[in-house]
């Protein structure tokens, strides 16, 4: 009945819960957020976005380098992919680990994905130490997150069927079971349907 598989697509179930995500869906954020931290007079200024892709995330961490030019550093961290398997975490010139870690680990303690976060930090003149700057640099990505709006997305899959008019009650009857999105639809010589399903789902409809 179902003849091809031929994209991928993400659809999208709001929900405020963060829990362990499945293979064919993740957690992610909606919208920016922000946060700050102080501490001895050092100012840490956290930005949380979803991004699709690094081509997003260089375009933020650009724009926020420029924005924030006579900071002493714009550190960042990154996760993307729904399997969470495209990440990075940058000091930019914090001692190694001290920045880009704290905040990564963030993201991987809420298991979110698609998600950048960037902080900025103006020196206060008092050297926090290595403890001193994780905790900040963590602090600073929590009180971000905290004020995101978390959302899980599924990965979806478009699926084509195609089929003889005598079969159109059989097929409609599996459709209104699994409930896919209809894409489009034609019901001239051949039937022909256009579906979008979990991707988890995918196999019981191409039976």
């Amino acid at each position: 009945m179902v003849r091809a598989e031929t994209a991928q697509r993400h659809s999208r179930a709001q929900t405020g819960l963060i829990g362990t995500y499945q293979v064919d869906a993740y957690l992610t954020i909606t919208e920016p957020s922000k946060g700050e931290y102080s501490e001895k007079r050092s100012k840490f200024l956290a930005f949380a976005f979803h991004v699709e892709n690094t081509d997003e995330v260089k375009q933020l961490v650009s724009q926020y380098e420029r924005e924030y030019y006579d900071a002493r550093h714009v550190c960042y961290a990154y996760v993307i992919g729904h399997l969470r398997n495209q990440f990075r975490a940058v000091d930019n010139g914090e001692p190694s680990g001290t920045a880009g870690k704290p905040i990564l680990g963030q993201l991987n303690k809420r298991e979110l994905t698609n998600t950048l976060v960037i902080v900025v930090r103006y020196f206060g003149g008092i050297k926090l130490g290595t403890s001193g700057l994780q905790n900040a640099y963590k602090q600073a990505t929590i009180m971000a997150l905290d004020e995101a709006i978390v959302e899980e997305r599924t990965v979806d899959v478009t699926m084509a069927a195609m089929f003889e008019y005598p079969l159109m009650n059989d097929v409609m009857r599996v459709v209104k079971e699994m409930n896919p999105r209809i894409l489009s639809q034609n019901f001239e010589m051949t039937c022909q349907l256009q579906l979008q399903i979990r991707q988890s789902e995918a196999s019981q409809l191409s039976c």
